[in-house]
């Protein structure tokens, strides 16, 4: 019993979903003592969904495996429908596969819904004792991530809030601190590898929409653009809504033509699509690859910069930080300046 309390206790101590699913592991690998325990999420849409690991453990090992968050569709294992684990996720119920070895997969659920299953692999049948226990710490597991799912997610929209984007930005570009000799070939600064790029999002004329309409429909047009956003960027780009009409992306991509396909599929999209009673809204990008040694803040007042010029200068369009360095509309302020730390120039309110 004390076994299980202190698992209980370091499973509800994660303020970091990563590490709640790796904590979870640990402890139905140190309490059952099986041969493997795995997480594993669904992602993708329709037909086109796969299963990422998001932590696997063996009864030998020191630490847990997974798949980069990152990681492309293509390259992950694809859910097939007589599968166990897609039987478990499907229909919402215990699978067992009889032995040995013997493989019993659970469903998982996440913010509410069911995200993907634990696999468990055992050399002897699981019995109502074991299967119990399993159950009992996934409802805490559920309990408790239904809370933090809550804690980082904006209440109108249900993208990522703000204070979700440090932690975020600084975990999943800590890559770009390490000395090239210490990174993947596809991961070096300068190569034909993917890298890191945030865009910030602005709605065009929205004080306009919310004088004209009122503000209940100003707050339909933003939950719709949400979800515009969830079709039209990718399973594992990162999505925030900042506050008011802003939104920001944290994504990788393989070049700056790539990202800027990206953003103008979204900004296409926007475009096309007609909110009721509003008709068409219009969006204005402006975007920047994440630099080695930048801090969240450097990082977007680049794409900030970008999203005023695309404002300031018609709308509905996407700019890039770097193209506008290099015709000279912007000019790097670092570069000018030099190791004197000189505050940047306020940036203007830009048009709305």
């Amino acid at each position: 019993m004390i076994e299980v309390v202190n698992r209980i206790a370091e499973l509800t101590s994660c303020c970091d979903r990563e590490q709640l699913d790796v904590a979870l592991a640990s402890a139905l690998r140190d309490l059952l003592q099986p041969h493997s325990v795995t997480i594993q999420r669904c992602v993708g849409e329709g037909d086109d969904r796969h299963w990422l690991t998001r932590a696997r453990l063996s009864a030998g090992s020191a630490a847990a495996t997974f798949d980069e968050p990152w990681s492309e569709l293509h390259s992950l294992p694809k859910l097939v429908a007589t599968d166990a684990r897609c039987l478990a996720f499907s229909e919402q119920r215990m699978v067992l596969v009889p032995g040995p070895p013997h493989i019993t997969c659970f469903p998982l659920y996440g913010g509410g819904a069911v995200v993907g299953v634990i696999e468990i692999e055992t050399l002897a049948d699981p019995d109502e004792n074991v299967q119990r226990t399993v159950q009992g710490l996934l409802r805490i597991y559920r309990n408790f991530e239904c809370l933090l799912h809550y804690s980082e997610r904006d209440a109108l929209t249900g993208l990522l809030n703000r204070k979700t984007f440090d932690e975020s930005f600084m975990k999943a570009t800590a890559d770009l601190e390490l000395p090239p000799e210490h990174m993947s070939d596809d991961r070096r600064v300068g190569g034909s590898s993917s890298g890191y790029w945030i865009g910030v999002i602005d709605i065009d004329d929205f004080k306009r929409v919310n004088d004209r309409f009122g503000h209940l429909i100003g707050d339909e047009v933003l939950l719709l653009l949400s979800r515009l956003m969830g079709r039209s960027f990718r399973i594992h780009d990162r999505l925030y809504r900042f506050g008011g009409d802003e939104f920001l992306v944290l994504m990788r991509c393989h070049g700056e033509d790539d990202a800027t396909h990206v953003f103008e599929r979204f900004r296409s999209n926007t475009e096309l699509f007609q909110f009721p009673q509003v008709g068409t809204v219009t969006v204005s990008v402006g975007f920047t690859a994440v630099r080695p040694g930048d801090t969240p803040s450097s990082a977007f007042e680049r794409a900030d910069k970008a999203v005023y010029h695309a404002k300031a200068s018609g709308r509905n369009q996407v700019c890039s930080h770097a193209e506008l360095l290099a015709s000279g509309i912007l000019v790097d302020h670092d570069a000018r300046v030099g190791p004197s730390n000189s505050p940047s120039e306020p940036r203007p309110s830009a048009p709305t």
